[in-house]
């Protein structure tokens, strides 16, 4: 975004600090988006085109019109203060890439869960992973403009704790992702603190149920 560092002194080349946030999620949920809108340093994007030769393996379903998608990952800078950054990473969303997530989570403070609300399922293995990994997350949901859930059906369908924080975006919006970066710190910084129950994550897979439920009709457009 080019008025993303209008306002801000040049960047220093390092820092004391370096505090890495992951933000995972299904194919075309704006992941990409939404480190592009909160980077103030021009980020970096691994984004192809897509091809004919992907339909036979991707799930295009709610994402017919998506052209380009992510290979690798994407990369952005947060400087914090004089001596900290957050290096934010996106990951790739098509399961053929999901072998990189693994490399992505290690050194991870924290992960953002970005979801469409069309296609819940969608999300289900970036929580089942980052649950894996005992990493702390928490789930924002990218508006579409599809039907509105009530915060209920959504912890319900995506089996989420309560103490796992579920907020709305637009990631398009810079405010609106720095909002959802700064819900995330701050519950990193309640679990540091001992505020929120160690066990919600164990909750969460408990209640997970093993067989997929059945999807809400998605609209007609």
């Amino acid at each position: 975004m080019d008025s993303a560092t209008s306002d801000r002194a040049a960047l220093q080349a390092t820092a004391d600090n370096g505090l890495k946030i992951v933000v995972v999620g299904g194919f075309g949920v704006g992941k990409t988006t939404m480190v592009r809108s909160v980077s103030e340093i021009r980020p970096l994007n691994t984004e192809e085109t897509m091809t004919r030769a992907g339909e036979a393996v991707d799930h295009l379903d709610g994402v017919q019109s998506k052209t380009s998608t992510t290979v690798a990952f994407d990369f952005g800078r947060i400087t914090l203060d004089a001596r900290s950054v957050l290096y934010l990473f996106g990951a790739p969303g098509q399961e053929r890439f999901w072998f990189l997530w693994d490399r992505l989570f290690s050194g991870t403070l924290g992960a953002v869960v970005l979801v469409d609300t069309r296609r819940l399922a969608d999300s289900w293995y970036a929580i089942d992973r980052l649950e894996h990994h005992g990493t702390p997350f928490i789930v924002a949901c990218n508006d579409f403009g599809g039907p509105l859930h009530t915060e209920q059906q959504i912890r319900e369908a995506l089996a989420l704790s309560d103490d796992v924080p579920l907020v709305e975006c637009d990631a398009r919006d810079r405010s609106s992702s720095k909002y959802v970066l700064i819900t995330l710190v701050e519950h990193l910084y309640a679990l540091s603190r001992g505020t929120v129950g160690s066990a919600a994550s164990l909750s969460a897979a408990a209640t997970r149920p093993e067989t997929a439920p059945e999807k809400t009709p998605e609209p007609t457009p």
